[in-house]
Parts: structure tokens; sequence; C-alpha cells
């Protein structure tokens, strides 16, 4: 199997390598700028934990950039569908924290909006609802 970059051609793929490209951007930040990554997600770190910016920096970043990478060089239709299924199991998750945690504020209505966003593209590419 070659790896070759495959530029998106058709609508479709351009909204799932859209959705991709976020998704290795986001990614990249959570690796090399986790601190400015957490500041974005409202999130903080303590003195006596530092290694939470590691988590930021391996688990997190390391799902984004892993799945990401692999639909833009692989672009294969399978991967867009787990592309889109993973933020759409993170729109849920933040669905239930505005349910259950108190959690309805502006920015996790802007969150929750840009996350369906993330989701519905590459499915709307894989599901062949957008060609």
């Amino acid at each position: 199997m070659e790896l070759a970059f495959a530029w998106p051609t058709t609508t479709g793929e351009w909204y799932a390598w859209s959705s991709a490209v976020a998704t290795v951007l986001f990614g990249l930040l959570l690796m090399f700028a986790p601190r400015i990554a957490f500041r974005l997600l409202r999130l903080t770190t303590t003195e006596a934990h530092p290694e939470a910016i590691g988590q930021g920096r391996a688990t997190m970043s390391g799902f984004y950039l892993g799945l990401g990478l692999c639909c833009i060089l692989l672009a294969q239709p399978m991967l867009y569908i787990a592309l889109g299924v993973c933020w759409a199991f993170t729109v849920f998750g933040r669905i239930v924290s505005m349910l259950s945690d108190q959690g309805n504020t502006p920015y996790n209505w802007v969150a929750l909006v840009l996350e369906a966003a993330l989701a519905a593209l590459p499915l709307a590419y894989g599901l062949g609802i957008v060609a």
C-alpha cells in the first residue's frame, strides 16, 4: 500500500477532509502548546501535578493526531466514519454533561455546535449522504 496525499476532489471529500484537518490542528495544539489548549478547553493544572500536561500531550493529542492523520493520508470512507463517530460521541458526552453537571453554559453550546459540525462532515461523506 502506498501512502500518498490524496487531495479531495468532491464536495463530500472536502467536508470530511476539513474535519480531519481541524482534528489534526487541535492535536498539534495539544502536543506542542498544551497549556494554551487547556486554557481554550477551560481546564487547569496545578503545580503539584505536572503530569497533567503530559496527559494532554500523550492521550489527548495522540487520538486527534493519529485518527486525523490516518484520515488525511489514507482517505478511506470507513476512516472518515470512525472520525465522525468519535466526534459524535464527544457531542454525546457534552450533552450528558450539560444535562447532568449543570454545564448549560454559552461555552458548552458553542463547543457543542462546533463538535457536531466536526462529526457531521465526515459522517455525511462516509455514509454516502454527500458525494
